[in-house]
């Protein structure tokens, strides 16, 4: 099983967010992967120098490329749910049944994993 983290929940790692906090060090514990976009770390990397529980998070997350191939899936995903947003078109491609995806978008990242037929859990941030 993996966590996989969209914007918002890496916002809410920026923030001091004791919950997402507490999640990490589970996973951490658990021995989980963490895994994220780069499109998701565009989203939302604006100043290294202030972001530092960003950046410590980021480190021990397995950063998965936007690319020729994962973009055509992506926007054939796209194509199909009706959802307009790559990045989260994206988180959602990286999830597997029975991983854990944190979201402050539920709704669109839900719809994008039925589109997919992915029986993953979806965490509110």
């Amino acid at each position: 099983m993996n966590l996989v983290l969209d914007a918002g929940a890496l916002i809410a790692v920026d923030r001091g967010d004791r919950v997402v906090g507490a999640l990490l060090k589970l996973a951490q514990d658990e021995r989980l992967q963490v895994v994220t976009s780069g499109a998701v770390i565009a989203q939302v990397w604006r100043d290294g120098g202030r972001q530092a529980r960003l950046a410590r998070v980021l480190a021990g997350c397995d950063v998965r490329a936007l690319d020729g191939a994962s973009g055509r899936v992506v926007g054939r995903l796209l194509g199909r749910s009706g959802t307009p947003d790559v990045a989260d078109g994206h988180v959602a491609s990286l999830a597997a049944a029975g991983d854990q995806v944190l979201t402050s978008d539920p709704d669109d990242i839900e719809v994008l994993l039925r589109t997919l037929g992915v029986s993953a859990s979806v965490i509110r941030t």
